[in-house]
């Protein structure tokens, strides 16, 4: 059996599709979110790792957990996180959910409704967001926008990458239920274009995802911390701009990813935009806003 460390793909925070601890973050919290991030890289690469047995992928995502704990012997995975969440004070909590989410994607290849996408989403996506919230010390009120607004993202990259999901992994997160309703299987996932019936299920699930922003729109003015908040509006943006892409386009036969200058470009229109939420916001009376 590998190592986590060997069982990498390589990719870092700077291949995502949405912005991870950028430089809008001050130093003292990004430490923390990287550290965070290359736990939850490691745990992902394992479970897609394609020469790996079942066994030998819980085994590492087990062994991840222990050394969190630091009850077993170190991994070069894990310490970094250990130490942060030590120094922070931080319960390891978000990063078992996690682990979790890696075990189920070792575990099950199909999701038969929306409610189960968003249970996965659960521990695959929200805790990301509740670790940032914790480590900047919001008022953990805020998870309730934080939470979908996560989902979001994480349904947006099934959708983006749903062809590669099924031929290299055949894992299929689009919600059987809503598949059949539509008339489409998840063997059309190998087709070089959408059929009718597939396309008409990825639109839904974008008008899905659309409603999950929707809920999420006020977190970028909720959290306390400026740098923060212009993060979040920057991926909030971007976010927007991937669901209509997706609306619009066929991401079997199209491209819905953003090139580095679209990228910049949305996210730059994100900070203006969270900005200008922040400006308005101080002109208001003290009484009227939280601190």
């Amino acid at each position: 059996m590998t190592t986590a460390t060997a069982a990498r793909s390589g990719k870092t925070h700077l291949d995502e599709n949405f912005p991870v601890a950028s430089w809008l973050l001050s130093k003292r919290y990004r430490r923390p979110i990287l550290a965070f991030y290359r736990f939850a890289r490691a745990a992902d690469d394992i479970a897609d790792h394609p020469m790996l047995l079942p066994d030998d992928k819980l085994a590492l995502l087990d062994g991840l957990g222990v050394a969190l704990s630091g009850k077993g012997s170190s991994d070069p995975e894990a310490e970094p996180l250990r130490v942060a969440l030590d120094d922070h004070g931080l319960a390891p909590r978000h990063a078992y959910d996690l682990l979790e989410a890696f075990r189920l994607d070792v575990r099950k290849d199909r999701y038969a409704s929306w409610q189960d996408l968003m249970d996965y989403c659960r521990l695959s996506a929200m805790p990301v967001g509740r670790f940032v919230l914790d480590v900047h010390g919001e008022d953990p009120a805020s998870w309730q926008t934080s939470d979908p607004l996560c989902a979001a993202l994480q349904v947006i990259n099934h959708l983006q990458d749903c062809a590669s999901d099924y031929r290299r992994l055949d894992r299929v997160y689009l919600p059987l239920d809503m598949l059949a309703a539509h008339g489409a299987a998840p063997e059309m996932l190998a087709e070089s274009r959408s059929p009718p019936a597939l396309l008409r299920t990825i639109r839904e699930l974008a008008r899905q995802t659309s409603a999950l922003l929707c809920d999420a729109a006020p977190l970028s003015r909720q959290v306390r911390d400026v740098r923060l908040s212009l993060e979040i509006a920057a991926i909030q943006t971007l976010a927007e701009h991937l669901v209509h892409r997706l609306a619009t386009r066929d991401p079997l036969s199209q491209s819905v990813h953003l090139g580095k200058l679209g990228f910049a470009a949305l996210g730059g229109r994100g900070i203006v935009r969270g900005f200008s939420a922040i400006l308005a916001r101080s002109l208001v009376p003290s009484r009227n806003f939280r601190r």
